[in-house]
């Protein structure tokens, strides 16, 4: 997933980052509400975690500014505000979940998992032939056996899978796969796309990633 952090703890913003990046998700960190809305006017985000408390522009603020805006990501609150009035008053801002600081990162990613998979079909797994990508396990399996990729690797290879039929630029996939951060250029792109195929080669399948000539890759 693409995520958005905002937190105005550098510690705690930073930690997040880090895990959340070796976890093999593209994260961008705001520090208040204001830097967080030109994130998110500048960049398609799958989900923010949002802390409520910050100067400037608070989390209140940034879920009222965020009803009505399309496409609207899903927001998981990172709060210390434990009151269930907090809570309430969250959800019906358009807030998809809540969580009370301090907090275990392993229910926090498997929260961001959880409203990853409301997005999707009730069957998350995606069969294209002998492959099976399981967005849970984050596994591709190819006749059940599982594919040894990279994070970006199989994050390259579910985007295109979701988008099954959809021509994706090589600057649309470097911008769902590498947050602002990045010093890459979208030529990254080509070089995943290359190991990518050879793996997949190497168990037997070919052609599944597909090129267009001038317009990007998909999978059909």
């Amino acid at each position: 997933m693409r995520l958005l952090v905002v937190e105005d703890s550098p510690n705690l913003g930073r930690d997040l980052r880090e895990s959340l990046a070796r976890d093999g998700h593209a994260v961008d960190l705001a520090a208040d509400g204001a830097q967080a809305q030109q994130f998110l006017a500048s960049y398609a985000y799958d989900a923010v975690v949002l802390d409520l408390m910050m100067p400037r522009v608070d989390g209140w603020a940034v879920l009222r500014w965020l009803n009505g805006r399309e496409p609207r990501p899903r927001v998981l609150v990172l709060s210390a505000r434990d009151q269930v009035e907090d809570r309430i008053e969250a959800l019906h801002l358009g807030a998809d979940d809540y969580m009370v600081k301090p907090f275990s990162y392993e229910e926090l990613t498997a929260r961001l998992q959880a409203l990853a998979r409301r997005s999707v079909q009730s069957d998350p797994v995606l069969r294209l032939g002998a492959v099976e990508i399981d967005p849970r396990a984050r596994q591709v399996r190819v006749d059940g056996e599982v594919l040894a990729l990279t994070p970006k690797e199989y994050a390259l290879l579910e985007t295109l899978s979701t988008e099954r039929g959809r021509v994706m630029t090589r600057t649309a996939l470097f911008e769902h796969l590498y947050d602002a951060r990045s010093e890459s250029s979208d030529k990254v792109i080509e070089v995943l796309v290359s190991t990518l195929r050879g793996k997949l080669s190497k168990a037997g399948v070919t052609d599944l990633v597909q090129t267009r000539r001038g317009y990007g890759y998909v999978v059909e």
